[in-house]
């Protein structure tokens, strides 16, 4: 059986593989799970009598029977669920930390299309899941280790009423400026950012344009978000506006586009917030945490800046792992999922939106004279597939990889990486020119297809 966790909870087609029992039989495993341990002594000498979790969801259809499904698993298994309704999946896991509640669950497939859905884990204090904890709520589903309460023991389920304002206080209360005179186009991919982005952007004293603000529960990430750029290009030069911000579905990324319509993506948003950091004194040990898939550029940019960056693998999670180990500040990945350390547990799409207007209004520059700081090198990636993704080590593979490295010296890289779940290798290679990787990313594509042959 393939694992029923993929890199970010479990997701699926709703109704398809998706079905409301399995998300009941999840969320009852999560009880069993995740309700132990030292929080759940401190609940006991509190006087709380059973576990606490915030439920959340975002605007998508499917989410209304699965949310009830949830919620239902959850308060069966003898756990108190705060519904929050609508909410971006940062604000999810700052909500379970500023309750201290036990756990959260958020449905939500991200920038998936709306047929799709998912369901996330939080542990306590607000923070996703290791592998092994999955693992373990995966094996307890429809097992004997359910708690089956009856009488008083079972859960209650209630409106969490003033969800949404501790978040956008919460939000408000980061900012190192305001953001007044700065006219932002907010592209909230008719998604869980809806709401909240253009009253937190509003309340900072911006100008807003909204694009992508009329969530119907079909058209989340449909024509418009991150995954589609080009249209916030678009209304931020029909505008005149100073920046556009781009949000995925569950707002827990943030891409950017400039005046002049050009696309700012998460390297070059780290790289703006890490020197803004540095500057303020506040980047812990000048050191920034990125994934094996960042740009060469950004790497370059903050060697030029005496700032360190360590590599995590693929996934905000890895990343958020890299980062509490050295209680890093800041860390995130080229798509635009960046976490603060000092303000989320998470990558939340409208924190660091709210971040790097601050910044233009902080120093008065433009967003691409502040991205201007870094050199975007030509990434191309090639998915090869019918292949043995665990055979990496192929000598013949391992030479052709050697070869290019030494051809492309310092003016480039190559990375090779396994699908983690099907017979595909990604070959990325980055190079000084477009042609250059383009021609290294093919051949190196051609020996992994003829070694690795399934």
């Amino acid at each position: 059986m393939p694992r029923l966790f993929g890199t970010d909870g479990v997701r699926g087609l709703a109704n398809g593989e998706l079905t409301a029992a399995l998300a009941l039989g999840l969320a009852q495993a999560s009880a069993a799970v995740l309700t132990h341990g030292h929080h759940a002594d401190a609940r006991r000498a509190s006087g709380r009598p059973r576990p606490r979790a915030v439920l959340a969801r975002d605007p998508r259809v499917s989410g209304e029977f699965l949310g009830a499904a949830v919620a239902a698993g959850l308060a069966s298994a003898g756990v108190d669920v705060l519904d929050a309704g609508v909410i971006p999946t940062p604000a999810a896991a700052f909500l379970v930390a500023d309750i201290d509640a036990d756990f959260g669950v958020m449905v939500s497939a991200s920038h998936n299309p709306a047929p799709d859905n998912g369901i996330k884990f939080f542990a306590a204090g607000g923070r996703k899941l290791p592998d092994e904890v999955e693992d373990r709520i995966e094996a307890a589903i429809g097992t004997t280790e359910i708690p089956t309460p009856t009488g008083a023991g079972v859960g209650r389920i209630t409106r969490f009423a003033d969800a949404e304002d501790r978040y956008v206080v919460h939000l408000l209360g980061t900012l190192p400026a305001r953001l007044d005179g700065i006219h932002v186009v907010l592209d909230c991919a008719n998604g869980a950012a809806a709401g909240v982005s253009p009253e937190v952007f509003v309340n900072s004293g911006a100008t807003i344009t909204l694009i992508g603000a009329d969530p119907d529960g079909m058209n989340i990430n449909d024509g418009v978000g991150s995954t589609h750029i080009d249209n916030l290009a678009r209304a931020v030069l029909e505008a005149g506006a100073d920046i556009g911000i781009a949000h995925d579905g569950d707002a827990d990324r943030c891409l950017a586009v400039d005046a002049a319509g050009n696309a700012v993506d998460g390297d070059q948003i780290m790289a703006i917030l890490a020197l803004s950091l540095k500057e303020r004194g506040h980047l812990k040990d000048d050191t920034l945490v990125a994934t094996v898939m960042s740009n060469l550029g950004l790497k370059r940019a903050m060697a030029e800046n005496g700032i360190s960056v360590i590599e995590a693998g693929v996934g905000d999670r890895y990343v958020l792992e890299k980062m509490v180990e050295g209680d890093y500040s800041l860390g995130g990945e080229q798509s635009g999922h960046i976490i603060f350390n000092e303000f989320a547990t998470t990558g939340d799409g409208i924190l660091t939106g709210l971040h790097l207007v601050a910044e233009m209004a902080r120093t008065g520059k433009t967003l691409g004279e502040l991205a201007s700081v870094m050199t975007v090198f030509p990434q191309v990636l090639v998915n090869v597939k019918g292949v043995d993704r665990h055979g990496l080590a192929d000598q013949g593979v391992q030479d052709a990889v050697a070869a290019a490295s030494e051809a492309l010296g310092d003016t480039g890289r190559v990375l090779l990486r396994p699908s983690g779940t099907e017979p595909v290798v990604r070959v990325m290679v980055e190079a000084a020119d477009q042609a250059t990787a383009e021609r290294v990313a093919a051949e190196l594509a051609e020996v992994v297809r003829v070694r690795l042959a399934l």
